[in-house]
């Protein structure tokens, strides 16, 4: 791994077989975690309002720099895994490529605020309420949606109010996940010197 690249990820004095060993596991849990919340929550998981509980486990970022290409690799692995599964065709590669770029930005950001956690764990609501909802509307309305949902108003030529919608109900759920789950899981996951 070049200089410049590991001392953006944090490998620092880590050695290389943990910290790939830490993001493969931080991975897998994620997607797994994603996938069980598919099952039990349904379109909460993905969708206009999401309540992904997965969410919760972004706040390692704050405690490990494995967990930026965990968490990105697991969200890569859990949106082919929904796309497969709920047939979105290759509109579902939205969701693979850029609902994963803003979990690799969420965790840069964790990660580089991980002494505020509090701040730290925000930079994944930022970056889901800014990136989701920017290519929500054209993944349902591909898929059969043409209304916001709980309102009457049309998709069609109503991108800024869809997105304005995605931003605070993705910001929203985002924020239940990451303060009320994931916030208290860091305090527990620290205090026990898990990771």
């Amino acid at each position: 791994m070049g200089e410049s690249v590991a001392g953006f990820f944090g490998l620092g004095s880590m050695p290389r077989t943990r910290y790939i060993a830490q993001a493969g596991m931080i991975g897998a849990l994620y997607a797994a975690a994603t996938l069980l919340t598919m099952m039990l929550l349904g379109g909460l998981a993905w969708g206009p309002v999401q309540f992904r509980i997965s969410e919760a486990l972004c706040v390692v970022a704050a405690i490990t720099p494995a967990a930026i290409p965990g968490l990105t690799a697991g969200c890569v692995i859990a949106n082919v895994a929904n796309m497969m599964i709920a047939g979105t065709g290759a509109l579902g590669l939205l969701d693979v490529v850029f609902g994963s770029a803003a979990t690799f930005v969420g965790a840069v950001i964790c990660w580089r605020l991980r002494k505020k956690p509090a701040l730290a764990v925000g930079g994944f609501v930022l970056a889901n309420a800014l990136i989701v909802p920017a290519y929500l509307p054209l993944l349902l309305q591909g898929l059969g949606f043409y209304t916001i949902p709980f309102t009457d108003i049309s998709i069609d030529g109503a991108y800024l109010p869809m997105y304005l919608f995605g931003v605070i109900s993705t910001g929203i759920g985002e924020a239940v996940v990451i303060y009320v789950l994931g916030l208290p899981l860091l305090h527990a996951l620290k205090r026990a010197n898990i990771v």
